[in-house]
């Protein structure tokens, strides 16, 4: 994992949560929707399939703690999983907290409005919500 390199968009456009054993956690700096990503720290991978043999069921358990955790701590009403990449081609998860009253529920949240910054306190209290059920 020692040539992993973040995507610069998913550095400018995230918070650093933590690391887990496979993945980097970061949460989506959206306050419209609670929204953390997953990006393996592993070398050039763009998609799903791509990830190792040995890395897959550390990823898909990943996904599921990390999902988990996000609804613990937001109680949506629905979950959203996905990995595009259509913009940033770095293999990333999104796992995004919907409530039915979000500004673009029941649609995608990708290209919907202009993503409002979290302020601190808000950043920190999801921040140690998610981070109680995952390190």
């Amino acid at each position: 994992m020692s040539d992993f390199a973040l995507h610069p968009q998913l550095e400018a456009d995230t918070t650093h949560v933590g690391e887990l054993q496979l993945c980097r956690v970061l949460l989506m700096e959206d306050a419209r929707y609670p929204w953390l990503i997953l990006v393996p720290r592993l070398p050039d991978l763009k998609d799903l399939h791509e990830v190792p043999g040995e890395h897959q069921p550390t990823m898909w358990g990943e996904i599921m703690l990390v999902s988990a955790a996000l609804e613990h701590a937001t109680k949506p009403y629905k979950l959203n999983v996905a990995a595009l990449g259509n913009m940033v081609s770095q293999l990333h998860v999104h796992i995004i907290a919907r409530a039915e009253e979000d500004a673009a529920w029941p649609g995608p949240v990708w290209g919907v409005g202009t993503a409002e910054p979290y302020d601190t306190a808000a950043r920190q209290n999801l921040i140690a919500s998610v981070s109680r059920h995952l390190f």
